[in-house]
């Protein structure tokens, strides 16, 4: 069966988008047009309750959540990610979570304040302005276990953890409503070199292109010209 990712520009579909095209399955793609709000149609919801996305159809079900989906995939190929039996598991499973949970979920505090504040200004930019102060930390984290030499971020063999975690910086870049001081991917020399590594291979050229994401999507990042959908 060909995967079918249901998907938006720039989201975090991109990371599946990625990931799909590193292991050279066939896959299909179906926009979910947020310009009209289509993640929250009956037709969506009925793939992703949640109306978030990404999806991905499988043999197997519908499968959501980012990392879900990047570890079904990396296990259901063994590819992409340590095995359940070899010995970098457990570090594996415990940055990829990291990751998800405090990085791409920092950024949807970031990019969403409203939904978690409500409307007040000033609520809403004091969450934006600690969820800054925690993104770096964090992010300086993850420097730190790259700048090791552990193989899992490594850009010129890329797991599906250097690709979301590739996929955050980009975001991190352009997105979050901070002002972009509070961002300098030079802080993080071993992540950068990591994402020009990926910038040269053709899987992440391929997935780049497909979203209108230039050919420097992570190093140096511009806004998305997508051609079709809308990444907002």
């Amino acid at each position: 069966m060909t995967y079918v990712l249901h998907y938006a520009p720039d989201n975090a579909s991109f990371i599946i988008r990625m990931a799909l095209e590193e292991l050279g399955v066939p896959y299909q793609t179906v926009l979910v047009d947020r310009s009209r709000n289509m993640q929250h149609s009956e037709a969506y919801r009925r793939l992703n309750p949640a109306g978030m996305i990404p999806a991905l159809e499988t043999p197997q079900g519908v499968l959501f959540e980012t990392c879900a989906i990047l570890l079904w995939l990396a296990d259901h190929h063994r590819a992409l990610a340590p095995t359940s039996d070899h010995p970098d598991r457990g570090d594996f499973l415990k940055w990829l979570f990291f990751s998800a949970t405090n990085i791409q979920g920092g950024l949807r505090l970031t990019f969403y304040p409203e939904k978690f504040t409500g409307r007040s200004a000033d609520a809403q930019q004091a969450l934006r302005t600690g969820m800054r102060q925690q993104l770096s930390t964090h992010l300086a984290l993850i420097e730190d276990q790259a700048a090791t030499g552990w193989s899992w971020l490594d850009g010129q063999a890329p797991s599906v953890l250097g690709l979301h975690v590739a996929a955050c910086l980009r975001w991190c870049a352009l997105y979050p409503e901070l002002g972009q001081d509070w961002f300098d991917l030079g802080r993080y020399p071993t992540l950068r070199a990591m994402v020009r590594d990926m910038e040269t291979r053709p899987a992440i050229a391929r997935a780049a292109a497909a979203e209108g994401l230039g050919a420097h999507p992570f190093s140096d990042p511009q806004p998305a010209d997508p051609p079709e959908g809308s990444a907002q």
